[in-house]
């Protein structure tokens, strides 16, 4: 599979290409391409969250630790939490990611297992468009997708690395298959991850349908 360093450069690679597309192409402001490309390079590393080495890990958890509570800060904002209240969350949220929510990641997950999938980047995606609040739709897909493009490119990466295509025969390794996938060997796990990501599309679906109706 590839190394930690090379999703660090591919994904920061496509963050760039991504928010020159959201400013030059799509027309977004450039602080927001900015934010975008950001987000895209961080999720090119998310799915090292289940490495089995402890370094990705506690780097990888210190750093959405800090980003994902940021992107709630709006969404605080709109329900006129005081700036105190904003200022605990963000403290609170940090904590809680950065230590209870490693120690909950590694009891549950396994490496290049369900998180390690489609379906994860999925939920991904969702957490960012669903936690960003803004009246503007286009600005929460475009988050949300430099998400998932960061996250796919990951996926994409171990895959080719996977292959062997040294000498006249294409050779697949042990980790074949078991990055860009839509189930794993465990059923629970499965299960779990479809059952997230199905609650977040009925989010999704409940944030349009008030969206249609104001």
């Amino acid at each position: 599979m590839a190394g930690f360093r090379t999703h660090i450069t591919v994904s920061s690679l496509l963050g760039a290409g991504y928010g020159v597309a959201a400013s030059q192409q799509l027309g977004f402001a450039p602080e927001t391409a900015l934010l975008a490309g950001g987000l895209t390079a961080v999720g090119g590393m998310l799915p090292d969250l289940d490495s089995d080495s402890g370094i990705p890990l506690r780097e990888m958890f210190g750093l959405v630790a800090v980003v994902l509570p940021l992107t709630f800060i709006p969404r605080l904002a709109h329900m006129h939490v005081s700036q105190e209240g904003i200022l605990a969350a963000l403290l609170f949220g940090y904590v809680g990611i950065r230590y209870l929510g490693t120690r909950i990641f590694k009891h549950f997950t396994v490496h290049r297992g369900m998180f390690h999938s489609i379906p994860a980047m999925l939920i991904a995606g969702l957490v960012v468009y669903l936690g960003y609040h803004s009246a503007d739709r286009r600005l929460r897909l475009l988050l949300g997708g430099g998400i998932m493009i960061g996250f796919l490119s990951h996926l994409v990466l171990d895959e080719l690395y996977s292959i062997d295509l040294r000498g006249m025969r294409v050779k697949l390794n042990q980790f074949a298959g078991t990055a860009v996938k839509f189930v794993s060997p465990s059923v629970p796990a499965t299960a779990t991850c479809y059952a997230i990501l199905g609650g977040l599309l009925y989010l999704a679906y409940l944030d349009y349908r008030q969206g249609i109706t104001q």
